[in-house]
């Protein structure tokens, strides 16, 4: 571990991996089987490849990156994902020409082979509830960077690019790299948690639990929005609109659908949340 504040003479190039990894949820609460499907075509819509294209580029410059490659796919019926390639020094222009020559863009699968660089990756996952109206709209991103680059710069612009309900982040750093007199050094920064890289704004606005393993540099944060206002999730109608009866209702399963995705797991039908 490098003390704080101090700098070391490395023996070579930083060889340290960086690793975050994002699940983000959007939450909306749509009656009928036409407002369902007219919201995950929406969603695909809003956030189709060429928008997602434009959130890691902005990603890559906050985080100090050079782009290297790009290829984006949009699915059918839904879905799009975006693979970017970057890496740590400027890009000359055969370098950018021959990466630019790479070939078919990624599955839908996350499947990332022999990259020598730092990618960032995102796939998107409209869905809803076959019989209820509760639909969600799943994002995952994949930042990795080998060298002096921090994904963690990307935290606060990720979450609010998003309509982001419920957050899961994953952080690890992996590999070593040795100094001058050949001693390991197995991460280059101090963190006791993902939270220490989160805005003030963003802390007051989610209910946040940590389970990390320090030992084994592994963060996991988890979020979930606190304060529910029914008209920000309702999609083709007014909360003003519905019988209070109604509205309590729609909060309830719009309430519950967060706290199992929170949880990871399935609330029994007569638990309350």
């Amino acid at each position: 571990m490098v003390e704080h504040g101090s700098r070391v003479s490395l023996h070579g190039f930083n060889n340290l991996t960086k690793s975050l990894s994002f699940n983000i949820y959007d939450v909306c609460y749509a009656k009928t089987a036409a407002q369902r499907q007219a919201y995950i075509d929406y969603i695909d819509e809003v956030y189709n490849a060429e928008r997602l294209t434009q959130i890691l580029s902005d990603v890559a410059d906050i985080i100090g990156a050079n782009i290297l490659n790009i290829a984006r796919q949009d699915y059918e019926p839904q879905g799009a994902s975006v693979t970017i390639l970057i890496s740590e020094e400027p890009v000359s222009e055969a370098e950018a020409e021959a990466a630019d020559s790479v070939g078919p863009g990624p599955l839908p699968e996350t499947v990332l082979g022999h990259l020598d660089k730092s990618h960032i990756t995102v796939h998107t996952y409209p869905e809803s509830h076959p019989e209820h109206g509760v639909s969600t709209f799943r994002v995952d991103i994949d930042v990795s960077t080998c060298g002096v680059i921090s994904p963690l710069k990307a935290l606060n612009y990720l979450i609010h690019s998003f309509d982001s309900d419920i957050v899961t982040m994953d952080y690890r750093v992996r590999g070593f790299t040795r100094d001058v007199r050949g001693r390991k050094h197995f991460i280059d920064h101090d963190i006791n948690s993902i939270q220490n890289y989160l805005a003030d704004d963003t802390k007051e606005r989610y209910h946040t639990i940590d389970v990390n393993v320090f030992q084994e540099n592994l963060f996991h944060t988890k979020m979930m929005v606190r304060e529910l206002d029914l008209e920000n999730y309702l999609f083709g109608e007014s909360a003003a609109e519905l019988p209070e009866v109604e509205r309590r209702e729609i909060e309830r399963q719009l309430r519950r659908e967060m706290t199992e995705i929170f949880a990871g797991r399935n609330l029994a039908p007569d638990q309350e949340v």
